[in-house]
Formats: C-alpha cells, sequence, structure tokens
C-alpha cells in the first residue's frame, strides 16, 4: 500500500512542482560552480546502496575540504545554495529516488556509510527494514540541526558522533516500529507543518511514544 501511495504522491509532486524544479535547475547551471545535481552513495533497503539526488548547494569538493557535515553560515555553501538548504527545495530531486523505488516519502533519512555505522548495530538492523525516506521523524526533529553545533560544545564530529547520531537512531527506528499508513500521513502533515512553521514542536504532542533526548540535547529539546 505505502509503495502504490510513494508512486502516486511523488508522480503528482513531480508534475505539480515540475515548473520550481526547471527554475531552480536554470539558475544552478548558470550560476556559482554551474553544477546542478549532487549525488551522493547512501544505505537505503536491506543495507544496499544508492545514489541520492539532491540539487546542488555547495562547492564542489566541499566535503574532501570540510567532511560531510555543515554548519550555519558554513563558507563551502553558494549564495543560492543556501536559499535552496533554508526551503529545503534542494531535497526536492529525491522524489525521483522515491518514483525509481529507492526511497519511500516517509521513511529514515538515509545515511552515508560513515555516519550509518555511527548508530547502535540494533538501530542499524531496524532501519534497513524499510526504504529510507525523503522526510521522517528524524527530518522533522532534526529540521534544525546545524544549530546544535552552536549549541553543544565540542567539534563538530565529536557532537554528531556522541549526541545526534544517538538519538536520531533512536527516533528514526521509532518509525520503523510504528510502520502504518497512518503514521505515513501524519509525518507527511508534520514534515509540511514544520517547513512552513520552523520553530514548531508539534510533533512532540502528536508523536507521544517518541524516545525522550538526553543530556546536552534534552536541554535544546526542552526549550
Amino acid at each position: 500500500m505505502i509503495r502504490f501511495l510513494d508512486i502516486v504522491l511523488s508522480s503528482i509532486a513531480l508534475i505539480l512542482l515540475l515548473p520550481v524544479l526547471l527554475l531552480v535547475a536554470v539558475i544552478l547551471a548558470l550560476t556559482g560552480e554551474r553544477q546542478v545535481f549532487y549525488k551522493q552513495s547512501r544505505i537505503g533497503l536491506q543495507g544496499a546502496e544508492f545514489s541520492l539526488l539532491k540539487f546542488a548547494t555547495m562547492k564542489k569538493d566541499s566535503v574532501s575540504i570540510g567532511g560531510p557535515l555543515t554548519k550555519r553560515d558554513d563558507p563551502r555553501v553558494l549564495p543560492f545554495g543556501r536559499i535552496l538548504r533554508a526551503t529545503k527545495i534542494n531535497e526536492l530531486p529525491q522524489l525521483i529516488n522515491v518514483l525509481c523505488g529507492d526511497m519511500s516519502i516517509i521513511g529514515p533519512r538515509p545515511q552515508i556509510h560513515a555516519h550509518f555505522l555511527l548508530y547502535d548495530e540494533s538501530v542499524r538492523s531496524e532501519l534497513i527494514k524499510i526504504k529510507p525516506g525523503l522526510s521522517g521523524t528524524g527530518s522533522i526533529i532534526f529540521r534544525d540541526e546545524e544549530r546544535l553545533f552552536e549549541l553543544i560544545d565540542g567539534e563538530r564530529d565529536d557532537i554528531y558522533a556522541s549526541h545526534i547520531a544517538p538519538y536520531k537512531g533512536l527516533v528514526e527506528a521509532w518509525y520503523v516500529d510504528n510502520y502504518s499508513v497512518f503514521t505515513y500521513f501524519l509525518l507527511i502533515f508534520l514534515t509540511i507543518e514544520v517547513v512552513v512553521r520552523p520553530e514548531s514542536k508539534l510533533y512532540q504532542k502528536l508523536l507521544p511514544t517518541l524516545p525522550v533526548p538526553r543530556g546536552e540535547l534534552a536541554r535544546h529539546f526542552n526549550n
């Protein structure tokens, strides 16, 4: 059923958003690094790797320059790329991944191999049971993930490995445990809600059984 919904919703979205997608593609082709799409290998269903599509928002070879994590005002992000990232428009090409069957509209966010290994083994075994998602609990809860690097002391890689990844893995696994058509549509609604209202924490009321953040993260999420 969910695969049918993925096909229908991604097809409708691609048709409705085609003017926006074409406009963004033209702008990217004429500005910055003149690169339209960015492809990156991510972990998908059953642990198989696939090429995730995004609109290019950063300078070429950015990962080799400063690693895969970004921060606010990251100098590697191009001016137009900042707009795309703030509005999440850079993620829209993943609708093609959904249509092709690599991803679902809702699911655990697909990680690069190195970040996937930061999850506990028990969490990893859960996440690969279903297709990764264009959005999901991780996307909603960590809508402003880059801000956490400013709130928690330490190096970015250490903050991600010690604080962010453990909790993100738990909330992503929560969706696998609560996988249903109802939860699928509820998370679509919450995704739209946090895009429109980035500071919203409505998910805390509508998803009361989510794992509770602890330590440094608890201070951020409880404010």
